[in-house]
């Protein structure tokens, strides 16, 4: 019998989708089990690192099920976003059409690798019925103030046009076409994502199921720091200039203050001046240079005099205030004070433009002058030229100036956050429209949760020239005020795609509910999700958010849990010829061009061999072979033996022989490996090397003890049906096993089982392997001796010579020493 793979995969594809065999509901008689895997953009096609994520997770979800887990492993579409939009522009293509094309042909693709999905609860973000609940989300954070609209300098892709979230702009680029992305001034809705920065960061010690490199990343990207907020007061105006610094030492050293270009602020401080001129172009030319770029050290520093003057608080003295380069609004106020003298970058401005460089900490607390340094002298101190603060440490002075200025009114402790509210806003049409209305008498008001969803209209134009096709449509821009009736216009903003898989894990555990986006007590049954995987790309941006929103949730008394995901494991990418996988250098291997010439169940195990989950893993068509040979193995192997496998035979222990034993040995050791590998550890490449050891052993086995044989046959195809669910299903068939392979309990081992009564040796002489033996493993170390210098082979060899010793290594070796 050959193994047809073509006819057997598509067998019992068909079998579980018309039986709906993954279909799961609630069970409080068992344990839940919550397997995702992150869902992907519908673009047309999976590629490899497609099908190495859902391998992973399948491997998870089918093994949990067979430990007795009720598991809920579900399928979506993260389906709005640009690809779309651009698709209509370049190819008049309706995005409603090509992304629910994309989906069924996905959908196919993802059948085809065998995936135990449960296809009942299927999401698709674009779609009115998940859409709706995004909107409804919008509408709880908004009536519980954590959604807002205020002007601001944003990120601005000038190719996508469209608002990028910081998270979304990648070394100066957008992150999804690569243009350069530079700074406009627009009115824009953000969630209040910092009002949660203290919990998102003192709760990453919860995620003890992560990797540290995620949670590293989530911590820096956060960014708590302690320092002060001072007041600086502008001379000749009736405004004061806030400054955070985590240096409120150094005070007494201020020379001058910079301020950031982007400042609303700017405007105000510049009109009239001498240098509004040359202010004015120095910011034009800011919002085209690359945030990561003005904020490296290597980028020289430059600025522009305002015209105006701020004054110290704590010396009195008049300090020049400047435009600077290497100022960003998106720390602290926008506003810096510069002390030359003990920051670097600012001692390289001081330098550039003649600005005083005062000391205010020395080494020893003896004097230096500002202009006898090379560089600052950012190392810890005494502290000099700082009034009654002289002759402390620094580090001591810190707190103690804090209290000196917050006595004066001019200064108090401040805790700052590198994080940002979530700017959402954005001007396209393939997103979920905003719920906002907006009504001459009434200002901006919320769309009733009644009147959900707001329904992206179809009569809009796609040029591609700059504004939101939203702004085209007639029917949808004009809308009745919710409050008062007036006809008003609706919000032209879409939200970022990112708010609508911030919370689809939770849509998962009640999809078709038609009067909530879930219901508590059905969502608290499943959440939170016990395994989540996905890219480590995902770290900062969907993993933030998701954490935020189900926060919110759990504030707002919708969700029991306050973290969404127990366990995260972060795959490695696919590599080919030492590179990620890219059409634009031509390594691609298509998924389906492999699941065509070797089967679903081939490309599954060579990517769950090759490597490790967490590794990146390198492509290779001679290892893909390999896999294909090895299920060929294991489909003959039990095909050529399918008439000695019986599940009701039994074997006596006490009288098995040393060739039973042996095997007997292996098909233990062989399932403990196994589920540790695959329950502690996701070692699968090493789980499925110890199932290969175990095939060669029963091809090896010449014994007829046809019990042990059908054991360790029925325990093969139990252990590798996580991993290879299509050929065990049909083996499973073959040999008479009851129902589906997959509703069967995993192999249990038994631990006598790995007590050898004989084990294998080496024998040596004066170091060299000359031969192997058995022996008893209850022999002592005088009887282990005897039994190899009376082996035959020992004795030949050392006919004639001298034994000086025999040196015994306990369950390993012999080395026998001669002259």
């Amino acid at each position: 019998m050959n193994y047809e793979f073509e006819r057997i995969e598509k067998k019992w594809q068909k079998k579980w989708d018309e039986e709906k065999t993954f279909k799961v509901t609630e069970d409080s008689s068992k344990p839940k089990y919550y397997t995702l895997e992150m869902f992907p953009y519908p673009s047309g096609n999976l590629h490899m690192g497609h099908v190495r994520n859902y391998s992973i997770g399948d491997v998870v979800a089918r093994f949990k099920k067979m430990q007795g887990y009720n598991v809920l492993h579900p399928m979506g579409w993260d389906s709005f976003g640009l690809p779309a939009e651009n698709a209509a522009i370049k190819h008049g293509e309706n995005p409603k059409d090509w992304t629910l094309s994309n989906i069924d042909n996905m959908r196919d693709q993802l059948k085809s690798m065998g995936i135990s999905y449960d296809w009942d609860r299927e999401v698709a973000t674009c779609k009115q019925d998940y859409y709706k609940w995004t909107q409804w989300m919008f509408l709880q954070l908004y009536k519980n103030n954590l959604a807002y609209k205020k002007k601001s300098y944003v990120n601005w892709c000038p190719s996508c046009q469209t608002v990028l979230a910081i998270e979304q702009v990648v070394n100066g680029k957008c992150e999804r076409c690569k243009a350069e992305v530079g700074k406009k001034d627009l009115e824009q809705w953000f969630f209040s994502i910092t009002k949660y920065a203290d919990r998102l960061l003192e709760d990453i010690d919860k995620l003890k199921g992560w990797p540290e490199k995620v949670k590293t990343m989530q911590a820096n990207w956060i960014g708590k720091s302690k320092g002060a907020e001072v007041k600086f007061e502008v001379d000749g105006m009736d405004k004061t200039l806030t400054v955070y610094t985590t240096r409120p030492d150094t005070i007494y050293g201020v020379s001058f203050m910079v301020i950031a270009p982007e400042s609303p602020i700017a405007d105000e401080l510049i009109s009239g001046s001498e240098t509004e001129k040359e202010c004015r172009e120095f910011i034009h030319r800011m919002q085209f240079i690359k945030d990561i770029d003005r904020a490296s050290t290597e980028v020289e520093k430059e600025g522009v005099f305002t015209g105006r003057y701020v004054i110290n608080p704590l010396t009195n003295k008049k300090v020049p205030l400047y435009l600077a380069n290497y100022v960003l609004m998106d720390y602290g106020t926008g506003v810096v004070m510069a002390v030359p003298a003990h920051d670097q970058r600012d001692f390289d401005f001081a330098r550039k433009y003649n600005l005083p460089i005062d000391v205010v900490i020395s080494p020893d607390g003896s004097e230096i002058s500002g202009d006898s340094l090379e560089a600052a002298f950012e190392a810890e101190g005494i502290m000099i030229n700082s009034g009654e603060f002289n002759g402390l440490n620094n580090r001591e002075a810190l707190p103690k100036m804090i209290e000196y200025m917050a006595k004066k009114g001019i200064g108090e402790t401040k805790v700052n956050f590198r994080l940002r509210d979530w700017l959402i806003s954005r001007q396209r049409y393939w997103g979920a429209p905003i719920p906002v209305i907006y009504c001459e008498d009434c200002g901006a008001v919320p769309v009733n949760e009644s009147d959900l969803p707001v329904i992206l209209p179809e009569d809009v134009e796609f040029t591609g020239l700059g504004k939101s096709p939203l702004t085209t449509s007639e029917s949808f821009k004009n809308a009745p005020c919710p409050k008062c009736g007036k006809m008003g216009t609706r919000e032209m903003d879409t939200m970022d795609t990112f708010v609508c898989s911030s919370w689809y894990f939770l849509r998962y555990c009640d999809p078709h509910n038609s009067e909530l986006p879930f219901a508590k007590d059905i969502a608290d049954y499943w959440m939170n999700v016990d395994q989540y995987i996905g890219g480590v790309e995902h770290a900062i941006l969907h993993l933030l958010y998701a954490r935020f929103f189900t926060k919110a949730l759990h504030d707002l008394g919708y969700v029991s849990c306050d973290e969404p995901f127990e366990n995260l494991l972060t795959q490695g990418m696919v590599l080919k010829d030492g590179a990620k996988m890219s059409k634009s250098i031509g390594n691609v291997v298509s998924p389906e061009e492999i699941i065509g010439k070797y089967g679903a169940d081939t490309a599954r195990l060579f990517i769950l061999f090759a490597a490790p989950p967490e590794r990146d893993l390198e492509w290779s068509d001679t290892a893909v072979e390999g896999s294909y040979r090895f299920l060929n193995r294991v489909f003959k192997f039990v095909t050529d033996n399918k008439d000695k496998i019986d599940f009701n035979s039994k074997y006596d222990v006490n009288s098995l022989t040393s060739e039973d034993k042996n095997l007997r040995y292996v098909l233990n050791y062989s399932i403990k490996k196994a589920t540790d590998d695959i329950s502690v550890r996701f070692n699968f490449n090493t789980a499925i090397s110890c199932v290969m050891e175990l095939v060669n052993a029963l091809y090896s086995y010449n014994g007829n003890n046809n019990a042990l044989i059908s054991e360790a046959a029925k325990d093969v195809i139990i252990m590798l049906a996580p991993f290879v669910p299509h050929i065990t299903e049909e083996l499973w068939e073959i040999i008479g096993g009851k129902g589906s392979v997959h509703d069967q309990s995993w192999v249990s081992y038994d631990e006598s089982a790995l007590v050898k009564d004989e084990t294998e040796i080496v024998v040596q002489i004066n170091g060299k392997v000359k031969d192997k033996m058995m022996i008893s493993t209850e022999l002592g170390d005088d009887e282990i001796k005897a039994a190899a210098l009376e082996n035959e082979k020992i004795k030949e060899l050392t006919d004639g010579k001298q034994v000086l010793k025999v040196i015994v290594v306990k369950g390993k070796l012999v080395n026998i020493v001669v002259k």
